[in-house]
């Protein structure tokens, strides 16, 4: 929880006339804060004297274990902003009498445990520099994320998510995680002029292993838009103490227009059929889930191309092509599982702790391009899909998977909302199993049990 001071010293001086002081408040985040979150920092500097004060450096000294996110000034007497090792500096030229100059700062915490942030201003004439602190709990004891992707390299289990960047953890166990922070800095140079609202969030991002190199897939957007883009990030290799360790951001696979387009970009994930070609599903409301073939890059869409519709809801002929609409359909996922392929997709709503709805539904085809087929034998592109999985009493949503192999085990692998923690978003795993029928089914046993710890 944050905590506020706010110091203020007596200074002489500092202008014409000059008889008050300047005051300095921090103000850290308020309510609970998870890992994969940043903390916004509130900066105010006053001069409640009737003079200006000239030559005021406003340096925040950001908390250990943390990223810069962002540094914004909102007072119009300002010279720069500057970073100079672990602090951001806000140089203004004066703060005019009775004026109050705001700023804020974000970061990203890469730990749990107290964060502290420290802050101080100075100006002409002042001996002394006033100095506020503000300390945050990052409370978090179990993986907070969304839309989680994984990977496993030598005996390491890779964990990536939609967050400021694409986040990763690391574990021995698929338990007990350790935060590794975002997989690259800033954001792609082409993201704002994909989303002129994207707000250096990437989502739902998916990853496989193809000529021995790491390929992950992501999606820059921003909520209720479909001006969407999917992107490509390569590495060789997944430990980020190797040498061979740097992710090289590829650029745009696809991207979806409002009004040309009656889909969306967004949701990523990549299918690989028995001839060896790569496929990608993909889609979030409009018109539902998609299916495209890549080239052999696997960086851009086969020519010619070849388009499938996989699986949609109803959606009205009058409604606005440029909204969502009603059609909530999203986060899909193929899965190939013996002679038969399967579609995982999350129906209902995300990101709303306790008021989310998501649930996952299933259908399986003998190809890769549909049609899928549910128990009932309705086509999900006709609104079918059985449920494998849904909200209870303990779990308000569950949804936004993936499906994995390890070890000869099947795992679904996805994110819940914890009704006893406030419908905070948390990390589920649960072994796959297959009845009779050859339909997926949850282990009751493992769901029930499973239970992540962040490692500090």
């Amino acid at each position: 929880m944050a905590a506020r001071f706010v110091l203020g010293l007596m200074m002489a001086g500092l202008g014409a006339g000059a008889r008050e002081p300047l005051t300095l408040s921090v103000t850290g985040p308020a309510g609970r804060d998870v890992i994969t979150g940043t903390l916004t920092y509130k900066i105010n500097v006053k001069n409640p004297s009737a003079s200006p004060v000239f030559d005021v450096p406003v340096t925040d000294t950001l908390p250990v274990q943390t990223e810069l996110m962002g540094a914004t000034n909102y007072y119009s007497h300002f010279g720069r902003i500057s970073t100079i090792g672990s602090n951001v500096v806000f140089d203004f030229d004066r703060i005019n009498g009775s004026d109050t100059a705001r700023m804020t700062v974000t970061v990203l915490p890469l730990a749990v445990g107290s964060v502290t942030n420290v802050v101080s201003v100075s100006a002409t004439g002042m001996a002394d520099p006033i100095v506020a602190t503000n300390a945050v709990k990052v409370l978090s004891t179990q993986v907070s994320i969304h839309d989680p992707a994984m990977a496993k390299e030598g005996d390491t289990y890779y964990l990536f998510s939609s967050g400021p960047g694409i986040m990763f953890y690391t574990s021995g166990d698929m338990i007990h995680w350790k935060l590794g922070g975002r997989i690259f800095a800033g954001e792609p140079s082409w993201a704002k002029g994909v989303a002129s609202r994207f707000d250096g969030r990437e989502w739902a991002p998916d990853i496989i292993r193809h000529d021995g190199k790491y390929y992950l897939y992501y999606a820059v957007s921003a909520p209720g838009e479909n001006n969407s883009a999917i992107g490509l990030a390569i590495n060789q290799t997944l430990d980020p103490a190797s040498p061979d360790y740097q992710w090289q951001n590829e650029g745009i696979v696809l991207r979806s227009i409002p009004d040309r387009d009656l889909w969306n970009a967004i949701d990523p994930n990549i299918i690989v059929d028995e001839t060896g070609a790569p496929w990608m599903d993909f889609g979030s409301f409009w018109g539902g889930i998609k299916l495209v073939k890549l080239d052999s890059s696997w960086k851009a869409i086969a020519e010619p191309e070849e388009w499938y519709s996989l699986a949609k809801r109803d959606r009205s002929i009058l409604e606005d092509d440029r909204s969502p609409g009603p059609a909530q359909i999203e986060g899909p996922v193929i899965f190939k599982k013996g002679d038969s392929y399967y579609l995982f997709v999350s129906w209902g709503l995300c990101c709303r702790g306790e008021n989310s709805t998501y649930k996952i539904m299933v259908g399986r085809s003998r190809y890769v391009q549909g049609p899928y087929l549910d128990k009932d034998g309705i086509c999900m592109a006709e609104g079918g899909g059985s449920l494998l999985l849904a909200g209870d009493k303990d779990w308000a949503g569950q949804g936004g998977c993936s499906v994995y192999t390890f070890d000869g085990k099947d795992y679904l692998v996805f994110h819940a909302y914890e009704m006893a923690d406030d419908g905070l978003q948390k990390l589920r795993i649960a072994e796959l199993k297959w009845d009779e029928k050859g339909w997926p089914v949850i282990d009751e046993n493992t769901l029930a049990a499973y239970k992540s710890v962040v490692i500090k």
